[in-house]
């Protein structure tokens, strides 16, 4: 049987240094992250009963997490004050992973894949 999964895709503006670094990101700078959000439930199917029956979960629960524990977290604020370790885009979206698998996980629902983008041509994922 086919695993399916759902992808749901969010944006945030932040600004941060990387102190020690050898390029330009040593000084404070921001970024619009673009973050993608792959999920499936832990069976590989689908939800059975319920107003969710026949999807992976709802889209609308998983913004409501997502925003919660995350963008709410992040948007408009200067990482390296919200956050306890060096905020390259690899730590983040590491980071996110394991927010989300927190909560996710005791709902049946896995992360497959975390999609974080750092510019429009640049990105950092992290796989189940």
């Amino acid at each position: 049987m086919a695993k399916i999964s759902i992808t749901k895709i969010f944006t945030f503006d932040s600004a941060h240094s990387l102190p020690g670094h050898k390029g330009k990101c040593a000084n404070l700078h921001g970024h619009t992250y673009r973050l993608e959000v792959t999920v499936s439930r832990q069976n590989g199917g689908l939800v059975t009963g319920g107003s969710s029956e026949g999807m992976v979960m709802d889209f609308g629960d998983l913004k409501s997490i997502v925003n919660t524990e995350i963008i709410e977290q992040a948007d408009h604020k200067l990482l390296n004050d919200a956050y306890d370790f060096r905020t390259t885009s690899e730590n983040l979206a590491s980071h996110y992973y394991h927010v989300l698998e927190g909560k996710l996980s005791p709902l049946g629902v896995e992360v497959c894949r975390i999609r974080l983008w750092e510019s429009p041509t640049s990105y950092v994922e992290v796989v189940q």
